[in-house]
């Protein structure tokens, strides 16, 4: 059954264009209850064909007093634009969801200067597929009913799951870049098989195959990976010489390294973005 809010989306891209089409697949919503914005009006009305919803050319502030809940899917740097742009229409207890990877809810709050219901969501992109990882954190004004609400959106393109919003940029790391990480497995994984003598399509097709059966074996199964790894090894095989090269090359050091990396560039990001804005406020 679809929900009661009415859902507005400001940068139906990539990512806001798969949330979109997730939320009417799983009937979150029924067409009449969306509305989308975009860019260009070719974009517009291709959107508008596609999903019979009502898509405008970057039509904001009509989008956000029309909705109850408005989903922010643009770029960081355009974000205080869009919110100066919307914060007059917002009426009390309009939800904000924020897609803006590094932009904190404070950061939100102070510039809409009001105090409302305010999501961070950081989706990867495997939501254009219907299987994203979505991590959420939310600030002091949401209720329960709220969190069941947007937990319900995020669920139509994969899995959900919350975390603190200091957290978030662990989550950046992890899940945000993580398919560019796994997309280097995959291609490795392919020129290994070319190099061992099979053709590209079947080095592509089996080593696609592996990592997704392997990621749902994991999910399914609730078993640590280590103990799924060591099923798969017998004694003096071919696995665990394959296994013994990728420790004495340090795989796992390597990934574990990418990500703290990554988390404390995330962090750094975030502080130069609000030091930046801050010094625009001031001026």
């Amino acid at each position: 059954m679809p929900i009661s809010e009415k859902i507005a989306i400001l940068g139906a891209g990539n990512i806001g264009g798969a949330l979109l089409e997730g939320i009417l697949r799983a009937d979150v919503a029924v067409p009449e209850q969306v509305v989308a914005t975009v860019g260009t009006q070719d974009r517009a009305a291709e959107l508008a064909q596609k999903y019979a919803v009502r898509v405008s050319a970057w039509e904001n502030l009509q989008a956000a007093e029309w909705a109850d809940i408005v989903i922010l899917a643009v770029k960081p740097s355009l974000m205080p634009q869009i919110l100066e742009e919307i914060r007059w229409g917002l009426r009390e207890g309009r939800i904000l969801i924020s897609l803006a990877a590094a932009f904190p809810m404070g950061l939100i709050e102070k510039l809409v200067s009001r105090a409302l219901p305010v999501f961070r969501a950081m989706p990867n992109i495997p939501v254009t597929v219907g299987e994203g990882a979505t991590a959420v954190s939310f600030n002091a004004h949401v209720n329960r009913g709220q969190v069941d609400t947007v937990e319900r959106i995020f669920r139509a393109v994969g899995v959900v799951c919350f975390v603190a919003e200091e957290l978030m940029h662990a989550v950046t790391a992890l899940s945000g870049s993580g398919p560019a990480y796994v997309y280097m497995v995959i291609e490795a994984m392919v020129a290994g098989g070319l190099k061992m003598g099979l053709s590209h399509e079947h080095a592509t097709r089996l080593a696609e195959q592996t990592v997704l059966g392997a990621a749902k074996l994991v999910r399914e199964s609730g078993v640590h990976p280590a103990i799924l790894r060591d099923h798969v090894i017998t004694p003096g095989g071919v696995t665990i010489s394959a296994v013994h090269e990728l420790e004495r090359h340090g795989l796992r050091s390597m990934l574990i390294s990418a990500i703290e990396t990554a988390t404390r560039h995330s962090r750094h990001l975030t502080g130069e973005l609000v030091s930046r804005l801050e010094q625009m406020t001031e001026l």
